[in-house]
């Protein structure tokens, strides 16, 4: 193997869960699409799109953060999707599961790629 795998490695690990958690804020997003309502004015309409959006907002904060300090972004995700059955109590496992299992996935994820980083050093 030459020198240069484990920062390879790095690499791909931080790209997919770059990818991943944009694909989880689209996906959060979608939730936002049910303001659209008939016969609601614009005004009411937009704000509660901008309200709905908090969590997508939240999302790419952490992404963003993530993208510049991969270990201090992974652990805030994960802390993130562990927060999320705390706060909803009484959801289904499925909902935990995605809502929550998602973010922490990215965490571990974007902590594997700060681990291989250190490696490569």
């Amino acid at each position: 193997m030459s020198e240069k795998s484990p920062s390879n490695l790095f690499k791909v690990l931080n790209r997919i869960a770059r990818i991943l958690a944009i694909a989880f804020a689209v996906f959060i997003s979608l939730f936002a699409l049910d303001v659209f309502q008939p016969g609601i004015p614009f005004g009411k309409i937009l704000q509660g799109l901008l309200i709905h959006l908090i969590p997508t907002y939240i999302i790419l904060i952490l992404l963003w953060i993530s993208w510049k300090q991969p270990l201090i972004g992974g652990i805030l995700f994960i802390l993130g999707g562990a927060a999320y059955p705390i706060m909803a109590k009484g959801e289904d496992l499925i909902a935990f599961l995605l809502i929550g299992g998602i973010p922490i996935m990215i965490g571990i994820l974007f902590l594997a790629g700060s681990g291989w980083n250190r490696v490569a050093k």
